[in-house]
């Protein structure tokens, strides 16, 4: 079946709920009306108020109430309506949450996701549009995921409700439906922690997630036109990383550019960039290079000056290619 990612998530949920009697979803207006993005539509109705419940507007709430279950068994998928909105609930997240199992000694843990919808391209300005996940992915014991397909979507979103960990699972809005793909039918589950090779090639590697998989596409195709062999890798997750899938195609192509929206101080993908270079800085043809956000915060007039669109990606793709 074609389902866009909205789509996919809500299927992810449903199943999940059926399949679990222990996997609760709780959030702001998830219930009677389906989320801000309508992805819960239909999930209150189908599972009733005691599993798909509406909260106050209180992330600290949110995030304090899925903690407390998480501890007592249930499988709650905590729905945070912006990633923006995040921050009332994060010294929960950081404090307890991430570090249970570890101060439990592996006698308890919390499994329950945190979905945030991270990103801009809905004109929604500097307060609806931010991407937070490095500083979530900087704090031990958080799984971090965001994924750029309905299909992927569908199978890591499963796999974070099975995790006994917890897993923030950000979702790029700009995809929400932008586009559909056929989604396998009946269980399909994507391991956290491995990347997806979204095209091959041999002359530079193109590595994101999320909201730029889209644009490093279009990159590739346009220098598939001029002759130059760009491969794409999709990262998935950002806890755990792919280290392997990036460090092969980084060896195979010996130019690597690496893009996400999120602003460039301290972003996720600095990370990336010193393994590469740490692990293979004799075989690279040229300097390992970055795409991303700009250190303002978001705009809502110059959104598209502020995304890093094909068009940054291709001039930075010159750059490692005339190096």
């Amino acid at each position: 079946m074609k389902l866009n990612l909205c789509q996919a998530l809500g299927r992810a949920m449903r199943e999940e709920l059926a399949r679990d009697g222990q996997v609760v979803v709780l959030g702001e207006d998830v219930g009677r009306r389906g989320g801000v993005f309508l992805i819960t539509e239909g999930l209150q109705e189908e599972f009733g108020a005691r599993r798909v419940i509406d909260t106050p507007l209180s992330e600290a709430s949110i995030v304090g109430a899925a903690v407390g279950m998480a501890v007592r068994g249930l499988r709650p998928i905590a729905e945070i309506q912006f990633a923006d909105y995040i921050y009332p609930g994060i010294d929960q997240i950081f404090s307890q949450v991430a570090k249970i199992r570890y101060r439990s000694g592996g006698q308890f843990c919390a499994p329950l996701v945190i979905r945030a919808p991270s990103g801009g391209g809905v004109r929604g300005g500097h307060h609806h549009s931010q991407s937070p996940e490095a500083i979530f992915a900087h704090t031990p014991g958080l799984k971090v995921v965001m994924p750029s397909t309905p299909a992927d979507g569908l199978g890591l979103l499963k796999a974070a409700v099975r995790c006994d960990d917890p897993v923030v699972f950000f979702e790029p809005k700009r995809l929400y439906r932008a586009s559909k793909e056929e989604v396998p039918d009946g269980e399909h589950l994507v391991e956290l922690g491995r990347a997806a090779l979204r095209r091959e090639g041999s002359d530079l590697s193109l590595i994101g997630y999320g909201g730029m998989m889209p644009e490093l596409i279009k990159a590739a195709e346009a220098l598939g036109g001029q002759g130059v062999s760009a491969e794409v890798l999709d990262l998935r997750s950002l806890v755990p990383w792919d280290r392997e899938a990036v460090l092969a195609s980084a060896a195979k192509t010996g130019r690597v550019l690496l893009a996400s929206e999120a602003p460039r101080i301290a972003n996720f993908m600095g990370e990336v960039a010193y393994v590469v270079q740490e692990e293979l800085f004799d075989q690279l043809l040229a300097p390992v290079l970055q795409v991303a956000g700009f250190d303002t915060p978001y705009p809502y007039a110059q959104e598209k000056e502020y995304f890093p669109g094909a068009n940054r990606v291709l001039k930075a793709a010159a750059r490692l290619l005339a190096y």
